[in-house]
């Protein structure tokens, strides 16, 4: 199973950790699994950017990126070259490091 490490967030995850999760899972659904209660406002559809993530290092053994998350993408705050969303990035078989940005372009936070 794939690590992933994800680095220090004030909120997620003061202190950064390690995870694994089975090849196939989504960034998003390892972290929800592991209690780091990344925002997932419209509960991984792919339809907002609160699961906004920067892969670190392992970005290329992910699936492939489709133009709606690229097109939503744009409008994530703090967005990089290596940006995903977490409920569309599927793990294979690399470990990843992950950061989670500090914001969102989320107005009001949802508690799940």
């Amino acid at each position: 199973m794939p690590i992933i490490k994800i680095l220090p967030h004030p909120e997620y995850c003061p202190a950064g950790t390690e995870i694994t999760a089975p090849s196939g899972t989504s960034i998003c659904e390892a972290l929800l699994d592991n209690k780091i209660n990344i925002e997932h406002a419209c509960d991984m559809s792919c339809a907002c950017t609160t699961c906004h993530v920067i892969v670190r290092e392992g970005f290329n053994s992910l699936n492939d990126l489709e133009e709606t998350e690229e097109d939503l993408l744009d409008r994530a705050w703090g967005l990089e070259p290596n940006s995903r969303l977490s409920c569309q990035a599927f793990l294979a078989t690399k470990d990843l490091v992950i950061e989670i940005p500090r914001y969102t372009i989320n107005h009001a936070k949802e508690n799940h």
